[in-house]
C-alpha cells in the first residue's frame, strides 16, 4: 500500500484576481495554486500578507468575481478540472469560505474537450458569465435577479458555436446595456490564421433568452486579421455621456473614425483597435514584435501588457476627444514571466502572478512627483520629465515591493546531503540537513533552488546597526517572579555596550552596569546568585553587587597574563590563560581558585562549563585535536582524551563546545557537541554515571567553523543553535537528534532572550546588525535561490567533486528570432554559486541537452574517476551530419580549477533521451531503443563506448530507472516495461578475444560471440558455447499510459507517473503460475495527484521497524510541489484506509467537491471512483483540525483511542 504527502506545496500561480470579498471598500487578492485557494490582504505597509488558505478537491481551472445585484461584496466563482463549478462567499462568523451554489457539468460524457483551454469570462456588470469547456459549445450563466436569490446562479443555456479553435474571448462594454461577447479564433486546424467575431449574448430585450449565435444572422463583427499570432482581446470602455449615434457625424462620405468603446486585438506584430459601433479600425505596428501572454487595465486608455520574455509594457490609446488617433506601446520594466496581471488603482500596485518564476508585487509610478505632468494627461509621451532629462535621471516606472517564491515548474531535481562522515553516519532524511536541489522555472525565470525543511526565524525587533559583535549575554537586572530577561550585553571588538528593556519593550542604552568595563571586550557575563553579576574580561574576573555595583570579589591572572577564553555556570568559572593554562574558580566562594592545569604546547582551543551539570566541563585542544570531559573541581578528565578529527592527516581543531541534555532524560543522557573549524559537528553520547564519551557521530553543517549556542527550552532540555554559512538548530524529536536548517543565513552570534515583551525570543547578531527574533515552533520548508535566467533542463550532483552539473537551455532573441543556446554549468554545493567556465554545446547545429547524470567510471589508468554523462539531441532540421547523427553522449570531467571539460563525445543515430548506470556500464535510452555499453577510457581526453546489448520495445522513451540488473523503461505511449540485463558468459575453451562491436556502429545489431567448435577427434569432450550479453523483456504494464517518470520502490514494485497526474504502483508477479502471469505488471495502488510529476528520485533511509510509513522516493511536479512517497507497513494498512474513508465521509470539501473522485485514477480511457490502496497524508492530517467531538466520532470503531490517533498522525507529519 502506498502513501504520499507534500514536502513543499505547489507554489506556481496560474490564476489571480482582484475581488471585494470583505467589504465594498477593500480589494483583496485571490490566487490559486493547483488545488488550493489563497486570500491575501494588504497590510498598512502596502504589501500582501496571507490571510486565509483553503484546499479544494480538484485542480483550479478558472477564477472569476461575480457581483450580485445591490450587493456591497462580490462572489468568488471557481471551476475545477473535474468539471465542478461553485460560488463562494466569505463568512465572518466562521472566518472561512462558504459554498453558495455548486453544480457539475453533465455534458462531459458526450462532448469533445476544448482544443485550446477551458475559459470563463464575466461581463462588465458582473452578472453574466460564459464558459468555454467543450469544442464548439458555449455555456451561458447569470446571477438571478430576485433579491432573495441574488447570489444564486441560473444556468441559462448551452449553445453551439461555429467558431471552434478559440484563442481568446471577452465581453464588450455595451452602450445599450445588452451584453456582447467577442471571439478570437482560428478557422482551420491545418493552417494558422486569426479571425474576430462578436455577438450579442441574448436575443430579447429582457436579456433572458440566449442568442443562437448564428454566424450569418447574429454575427456583428466579422474581421480577418493579418497577424496570425494575435492572442489577446481587450475590451475598451467609452467615456461618452451621450449615445454615439446622436453625436457622431461624418462628411463627404469619409470613412468613420474609430471612437472609444470597442475592442483591442493584441498580436505579435500588430495592434488592431475596432470600434464596436461602426466597425472602424485602427491598426498599428509596434517597433518590437512580442508574444503577449497577459494584460491588465490601468484606466480606460492605458493597459499593461506582459510578454513571454518578462517585459512589462504600457499600451496607450491616444485620442482626440473620443476619436482614437494613435496607439503606442512602451516598455516600462522587466518582471517575471506573467501568467496573470492584477492592478490595484487605489494603491498603484500591480501583482504579477507567474507560473514560470517568482510572482511579484510592483508599485507603478507613471507620474513624477517633482512635476504636475501625468501620463494620463498626455498619454502619448514618455514618463521621463524635462527635469529628468536635464539631470540625466531616468524615471523608474516599476518599483519591486514584494516577491513570492515559486519553485515550479520543477524540470529536474537531485537529493544531496551536506555530509555524514565516517563513524556513525547520521540519518540523512531525519537530520534536516538533506537538501533537495531543484532546477526550477523557465527561460529568464529559470533558477536553481535549494529546498530544506527547517526552522524559520520571525524578526520581531531590530536593536540597531552593529559591526564586530563578538558575544551576546542576556541578564536580569530587576528581580522579578517570572525571572524574565531585561538586559542585553553586547560585546564588541574594543568595547562593551549594555541595553535595558522595560515591560513595554522600550530600549535604553545605559552607561553604567555592575561589573561591566565599557572600554574593553567582555568575554563572559551572567547573573550569579544573591543578585550579583559575574563579568569576565581579558584582564580580570569580577563578582559585583547588583544593587550598588560594589565589587564583591575579583581574580586576575598572574604576571599580567590575559584570559583568552571563558565559560561559566552557576557554580564554576572556567578560564583559559593565553591558551596554555586552564583555571577553575568557585563562584559561590568568592572566586576562590580551585584548580589549575598547564597544557604546555598543546594549547587550549575551546572550553565549556556545562549549564545543567554544574561540576562538569569540557576542554578541546589544538595540537592533537582532542576533547576531554573534566571535573571542574580538580580539572581531572573523566577518561582519556578522545580525538574528534575525521582523518589522521587532517588538521581540524575543535573550536566550540556544548554539553547539554538535548533529548528527554528518560530517553537519553547528555550529548556533547563539538564544532570543528572545517564545518563539521561531532557528537558524543555522555554517560550519566561517569561522564565518559561514546557513540561518536559527525554531520557537516558547512565549510567554516560553527559556533554553538545552547538555548534552554520550557521542558528542561536544550536546543543548540549552530552558526555557520548554513545556520542550523539542533534539537531532540521523536527519540532522535534533528539538525534543522534555519532561515537566518547571516547569523553570527546568538543568545536566548526571554523577556516580558519578547517571550521565548532569541537575539541574532549578523555582520551589520542585531535583531530580536522568534524561532518557529516546528520545521517548515525554506528555499535558497540562484537565479540562472535560463531553463535548467537537467541537474546532477557529484559528492566527490562537491558540485552540481546543470544542463541549461537559454534563448536569445536575434533580429526578432529566438535562438536557443545550450551549455553545461557547475555550481558549488556549499557556497551555492556558479563556478568555472560554462561548457557550451553545439549551438550552431541546434543541440539541446536531454539528460545529465553523475557516474564513477574507470579512467585510462584503471582508477575510479568522477564523470558527468550528458545525453543530447539535435533539433530535427539540424540533425544531419556524420551519417544522420541525431544526438550525442558527452563524457564530462572537472579539472583542478573546477572547470568542466570534455573527455570524449560519441554520436548517436537517435536522440539520447535518458542515461543511467548499471554495474559500471552505461545505459542509453534513445528514442525507441535501450542500449547497454561498456566505457573504455584510452587517455585523459579520449574514450570509446562498446555496445554489448540492446532492446527495442518502446515508441518514445520518457524515463529510465535501474535497480540491480533490471531496467524500467517508461514510454510515452506504452506505459512501463521491465527489462533484465543478462551478462555475457564465456565458453569453457574461450579465449580473451574481444568480440564486441564498437559504438561507432551503435545503430546496428548487437554483436555476439561465435559458438565453440566440437573436436571430432575427442568425442569425450564437449565445449560449452559462449553466450553474449543481452537485454530481455521480463514484464510490461499493458494499459496505455503517457509515462512522465518511473522509479523503483522495493522488491518487484515500481512507481509510475503519467501526464494526467496519476500515480500507479506496478508490481511484477515473479512467482506467477504461467509465463503470461509473470510477464504482466499489475497495478496494486492507484491515485490521481492532481499535478503532473516531472521527476522521481528514490531514497534509502533508515526508519523505525515499527513505523507506519517507510519513505521511498521524492516526487517533483509541474506546479512546483515536492512530495514524499512511502509504503505503508502491513500492520497499519487497515487502520489508515479506514481512517481515510471515515474522514472522507466527515470532512466536506470546499464547493462540495469529493475527495474520493478527485483522488481516483483518471485518464482518457478510464476513470475510477476512488483511489485504490493509496493514502493521502494531507487527508489524514485533517483529523487534527477537527474538534474533539468530531474526532471521537471518527475514531469510533477504528480501534486506537483519539490520543493514539493524534500521536500517530503527528508522527506521520514529521516525516515530511
Amino acid at each position: 500500500m502506498a502513501y504520499v504527502a507534500p514536502v513543499h506545496r505547489p507554489s506556481s500561480i496560474r490564476h489571480a484576481l482582484r475581488i471585494k470579498l470583505f467589504s465594498a471598500e477593500e480589494d483583496c487578492l485571490v490566487i490559486s495554486r493547483a488545488n488550493r485557494i489563497e486570500i491575501w490582504r494588504f497590510t498598512e505597509h502596502d504589501d500582501l500578507a496571507l490571510f486565509h488558505s483553503q484546499k479544494i478537491y480538484g485542480t483550479v481551472a478558472m477564477l472569476e468575481a461575480l457581483r450580485p445585484k445591490d450587493s456591497d461584496t462580490e462572489l468568488l466563482f471557481v471551476g475545477t478540472d473535474r468539471f465542478d463549478y461553485f460560488t463562494l462567499v466569505w463568512d465572518d462568523a466562521r472566518q472561512g469560505l462558504d459554498t453558495i451554489d455548486n453544480f457539475h457539468d453533465v455534458g462531459e460524457k458526450h462532448l469533445r474537450d476544448s482544443q485550446s483551454q477551458d475559459r470563463c469570462i464575466v461581463d462588465p456588470s458582473g452578472r453574466y458569465m460564459a464558459l468555454l469547456l467543450w469544442e464548439g459549445v458555449l455555456c451561458v450563466l447569470r446571477l438571478k435577479s430576485r433579491r432573495d436569490q441574488a447570489r444564486n446562479i441560473d444556468w441559462m443555456d448551452q449553445v453551439r458555436l461555429s467558431e471552434l479553435f478559440i484563442k481568446a474571448c471577452t465581453f464588450l462594454y455595451s452602450e445599450t446595456g445588452h451584453p456582447k461577447i467577442a471571439f478570437l479564433y482560428q478557422s482551420q486546424s491545418e493552417r494558422r490564421d486569426a479571425k474576430l467575431s462578436s455577438y450579442r449574448l441574448t436575443s430579447d430585450d429582457r436579456d433572458a433568452v440566449v442568442s443562437r449565435f448564428d454566424a450569418t444572422r447574429d454575427r456583428e463583427i466579422n474581421l480577418d486579421l493579418d497577424d496570425i499570432g494575435a492572442a489577446l482581446l481587450i475590451p475598451v470602455e467609452t467615456s461618452e455621456s451621450e449615445r454615439r449615434h446622436n453625436v457622431r457625424k461624418t462628411s463627404n462620405n469619409a470613412p468613420a473614425e474609430p471612437h472609444l468603446g470597442g475592442l483591442l486585438v493584441v498580436g505579435e506584430t500588430s495592434l488592431v483597435y475596432i470600434d464596436d459601433t461602426t466597425q472602424a479600425t485602427k491598426t498599428v505596428t509596434p517597433r518590437t514584435p512580442a508574444v503577449y501572454v497577459a494584460w491588465a487595465r490601468f484606466d480606460s486608455t492605458h493597459y499593461f501588457l506582459a510578454d513571454d520574455q518578462g517585459v512589462l509594457r504600457l499600451l496607450t490609446i491616444i485620442t482626440d476627444g473620443q476619436v482614437v488617433k494613435k496607439i503606442e506601446v512602451i516598455p516600462i520594466g522587466k518582471t517575471s514571466i506573467a501568467s496573470s496581471l492584477v492592478y490595484y488603482p487605489s494603491r498603484s500596485l500591480l501583482f504579477i502572478g507567474s507560473h514560470h518564476g517568482d510572482s511579484q508585487l510592483y508599485r507603478i509610478k507613471l507620474t513624477d512627483d517633482s512635476t504636475d505632468d501625468a501620463m494620463t494627461d498626455e498619454p502619448g509621451k514618455s514618463a521621463t520629465t524635462a527635469n529628468d532629462k536635464a539631470s540625466g535621471k531616468k524615471h523608474e516606472y516599476c518599483e519591486l515591493v514584494q516577491t513570492f517564491s515559486n519553485i515550479g515548474p520543477i524540470l529536474d531535481f537531485t537529493i544531496m546531503d551536506m555530509g555524514s562522515r565516517e563513524d556513525g553516519k547520521a540519518n540523512e532524511y531525519a537530520s534536516g540537513q538533506a537538501r533537495i536541489v531543484t532546477g526550477s522555472g523557465v527561460n529568464k525565470g529559470g533558477s536553481l533552488r535549494s529546498v530544506r525543511s527547517g526552522v524559520g526565524l520571525e524578526d520581531i525587533g531590530i536593536l540597531g546597526d552593529f559591526s564586530n559583535v563578538r558575544a551576546l549575554f542576556p541578564l536580569r537586572r530587576r528581580p522579578t517572579a517570572s525571572g524574565k530577561t531585561d538586559t542585553l550585553v553586547v560585546s564588541l571588538l574594543t568595547e562593551t555596550r549594555v541595553f535595558t528593556f522595560d515591560d513595554k519593550g522600550e530600549v535604553e542604552e545605559v552607561t553604567f552596569f555592575p561589573g561591566i568595563q565599557f572600554d574593553e571586550e567582555t568575554l563572559f557575563a551572567a547573573r550569579a546568585k544573591d543578585n550579583s553579576f559575574l563579568v569576565i574580561t581579558a584582564r580580570s574576573v569580577t563578582l559585583s553587587d547588583g544593587n550598588n555595583g560594589d565589587t564583591l570579589a575579583s581574580w586576575s591572572p598572574q604576571d599580567g597574563k590575559a584570559i583568552s577564553l571563558a565559560s561559566a555556570n552557576d557554580r564554576w568559572a572556567l578560564l583559559s590563560i593565553e591558551g596554555k593554562l586552564l583555571v577553575s574558580l568557585r563562584i559561590d566562594k568568592g572566586l576562590t581558585l580551585a584548580a589549575e592545569k598547564d597544557f604546555g604546547d598543546d594549547q587550549i582551543a575551546a572550553i565549556h562549563a556545562a549549564p545543567q551539570f554544574l561540576d562538569t566541563g569540557v576542554v578541546g585542544t589544538w595540537m592533537v585535536g582532542t576533547v576531554a570531559v573534566v571535573d571542574l573541581a580538580t580539572l581531572q578528565p573523566t577518561q582519556a582524551s578522545v580525538s574528534v578529527r575525521q582523518k589522521e592527516d587532517t588538521a581540524s581543531v575543535p573550536r566550540s563546545l556544548a554539553l547539554a541534555q538535548v533529548m528527554p532524560t528518560h530517553l537519553s543522557g547528555p550529548t556533547l557537541f563539538v564544532a570543528m573549524d572545517d564545518g563539521t559537528v561531532v557528537t558524543f553520547s555522555v554517560s550519566k554515571e561517569d561522564r565518559t564519551l561514546h557513540s561518536k557521530k559527525s554531520v557537516v553543517l558547512g565549510t567554516r567553523r560553527a559556533n554553538l549556542y545552547p538555548l534552554p527550552q520550557p521542558d528542561g532540555t536544550y536546543s543548540i543553535f549552530a552558526t555557520t554559512e548554513h545556520p542550523s538548530l539542533i534539537y531532540g524529536s521523536e527519540g532522535r537528534i534533528v539538525y534543522a536548517a534555519v532561515t537566518a543565513q547571516d547569523a553570527n552570534v546568538v543568545c536566548p532572550f526571554d523577556s516580558e515583551d519578547f517571550p521565548d525570543a532569541i537575539v541574532v547578531a549578523s555582520l551589520t546588525s542585531i535583531k530580536i527574533a522568534r524561532p518557529d515552533t516546528q520545521k517548515q520548508t525554506h528555499v535558497q535561490t540562484i537565479q540562472m535566467h535560463e531553463t535548467i533542463r537537467r541537474i546532477a550532483y557529484s559528492p566527490v567533486e562537491k558540485v552540481f552539473a546543470l544542463g541549461c537551455i537559454g534563448a536569445n532573441v536575434v533580429n526578432g528570432t529566438e535562438v536557443p543556446t545550450c551549455s553545461i554549468k557547475l555550481v558549488d554545493e556549499t557556497m551555492f554559486r556558479t563556478i568555472g567556465r560554462p561548457l557550451p554545446l553545439d549551438g550552431e547545429q541546434g543541440e539541446l541537452v536531454e539528460s545529465v547524470i553523475r557516474a564513477e567510471l574507470l579512467d585510462s589508468q584503471g582508477q575510479p574517476a568522477e564523470r558527468f554523462l550528458v545525453g543530447t539531441s539535435y533539433v530535427p532540421q539540424a540533425a544531419v551530419d556524420d551519417g544522420g547523427s541525431q544526438g550525442r553522449v558527452i563524457v564530462v570531467g572537472v579539472d583542478s580549477e573546477r572547470n568542466p571539460y570534455i573527455v570524449s563525445t560519441h554520436r548517436m543515430r537517435g536522440p539520447c533521451r535518458r542515461l543511467a548506470v548499471l554495474d559500471g556500464k552505461i545505459v542509453l535510452g534513445l528514442s525507441k531503443t535501450v542500449i547497454i555499453s561498456d566505457y573504455i577510457e584510452t587517455s585523459n581526453m579520449s574514450a570509446k563506448l562498446k555496445k554489448i546489448a540492446s532492446f527495442r520495445a518502446a515508441t518514445f522513451i520518457s524515463d529510465l530507472a535501474v535497480y540491480g540488473n533490471y531496467i524500467a523503461v517508461g514510454d510515452m505511449m506504452k506505459s512501463t516495461t521491465i527489462v533484465e540485463y543478462i551478462p555475457a558468459t564465456r565458453g569453457s575453451n574461450d579465449d580473451d578475444d574481444d568480440r564486441e562491436n564498437d559504438v561507432a556502429k551503435i545503430g546496428g545489431t548487437s554483436a555476439g560471440a561465435d559458438s565453440m567448435d566440437v573436436d571430432d577427434n575427442d568425442g569425450e569432450k564437449t565445449a560449452t558455447p559462449a553466450t553474449p550479453a543481452k537485454l530481455e523483456g521480463r514484464a510490461r504494464y499493458y494499459q496505455a499510459s503517457w509515462v512522465t517518470a518511473v522509479c523503483h520502490i522495493e522488491g518487484e514494485s515500481w512507481l509510475e507517473a503519467d501526464g494526467f497526474g496519476n500515480l500507479s504502483v506496478l508490481e511484477r508477479n515473479a512467482n506467477g503460475v504461467t509465463e503470461e502471469d509473470r510477464r504482466k505488471l499489475r497495478a496494486t495502488s492507484e491515485m490521481n495527484l492532481g499535478d503532473m510529476v516531472n521527476r522521481m528520485q528514490p531514497i534509502s533511509v533508515e526508519s523505525n521497524p515499527n513505523a507506519m510509513v517507510h519513505p521511498k522516493a521524492f516526487l517533483a511536479t509541474v506546479e512546483g510541489a515536492l512530495y514524499m512517497f512511502g509504503t505503508v507497513s502491513p500492520a497499519a494498512q487497515d487502520l489508515l484506509m479506514r481512517l481515510q474513508a471515515k474522514l472522507d465521509a466527515t470532512v466536506t470539501g470546499l464547493g462540495k467537491t469529493s475527495f474520493a473522485s478527485y483522488r481516483g485514477f483518471r485518464n482518457q480511457e478510464r476513470e475510477a471512483a476512488e483511489p485504490i490502496r493509496f493514502i493521502d497524508g494531507e487527508m489524514l492530517e485533517r483529523f487534527l483540525d477537527l474538534d474533539d467531538e468530531t474526532q471521537k466520532e471518527v475514531a469510533q470503531g477504528l480501534g486506537p483511542s483519539v490520543e493514539d490517533l493524534r500521536s500517530s498522525i503527528e508522527e506521520l507529519k514529521r516525516l515530511h
